[in-house]
């Protein structure tokens, strides 16, 4: 008899637990952003804010508040993966790539923001707040069209793979052009590093991108630099797994898919 008032007893017990559960949930109220998210915001915008000293002018400016200017994206390999122009501001730009992610490049899986480590900007200093007129404007816009395309051959040039992500090279320019100074800094704090870089969730989200990216291109009529871009996503994938098979610690308790089968 005991026995059993313990145990009803016990499941009365175990049935008002879980109707308490309701009263130990989480708090939901906070209305602020992950801390991923809003670190890497916070860190953009510090990036964006740096003050440099503008080699035309001589003094002080805002490195986002330019409004010509080309930028360049980095992964955590510091392997160039993005180059990009603007003329309405290096700010408005880079952050609609990044923040809102409404640029053609990210809607269409070419370049996902998770990838970007570092950034690289080469204002277009002289023509700062400087009131063109349309000759003058339309030869501001073939400036800027050459600065693209230097600064791409560039990034060609560093990349381990001669290649980049850009679904089409920049047009090829009248004229060679010299590239200005640029500014170049990390936009990921030490603790989103942490969370991002180890390389198996860097291979889990490339390897994402890439079949967003096929999926695209299964679904419309795309351009062959489309599949050209893909086909680089892949190359850069297969290193990274490779550098991982050769780097990853060895784990000989590890399971196997044949044990699976036994």
């Amino acid at each position: 008899m005991v026995t059993r008032r313990t145990r009803e007893s016990g499941l009365a017990n175990n049935a008002a637990k879980k109707r308490d559960l309701g009263q130990n949930l989480p708090d939901t109220s906070e209305r602020g952003l992950p801390f991923e998210t809003q670190e890497l915001r916070d860190q953009l915008e510090k990036f964006l804010r740096h003050r440099w000293m503008d080699p035309y002018l001589g003094q002080e400016r805002v490195i986002g508040s330019y409004q010509w200017g080309v930028y360049a994206f980095y992964d955590y390999d510091r392997e160039p993966i993005y180059v990009g122009q603007t003329n309405e501001q290096l700010s408005t730009r880079i952050r609609r790539h990044l923040t809102n992610q409404r640029t053609d490049a990210v809607a269409m899986s070419v370049l996902d923001p998770y990838e970007v480590c570092y950034i690289e900007v080469w204002p277009l200093t002289d023509l700062d707040g400087a009131a063109l007129s349309r000759e003058n404007v339309k030869a501001a816009k073939s400036r800027l069209n050459a600065m693209e395309h230097a600064a791409y051959i560039q990034l060609i040039q560093r990349s381990r793979f001669r290649a980049i992500l850009n679904e089409k090279p920049p047009s090829t320019p009248d004229g060679e052009v010299t590239l200005p100074p640029s500014y170049f800094a990390k936009v990921v704090s030490d603790e989103v590093s942490r969370l991002r870089d180890h390389p198996d969730l860097r291979i889990a989200r490339r390897a994402a991108t890439i079949a967003r990216l096929a999926k695209v291109i299964a679904e419309r009529k795309v351009q062959a630099g489309l599949r050209q871009t893909l086909l680089t996503q892949a190359r850069r994938l297969a290193d990274l797994a490779e550098r991982r098979v050769g780097g990853a610690p060895v784990n000989p308790d590890a399971p196997t898919s044949e044990d699976d089968e036994e």
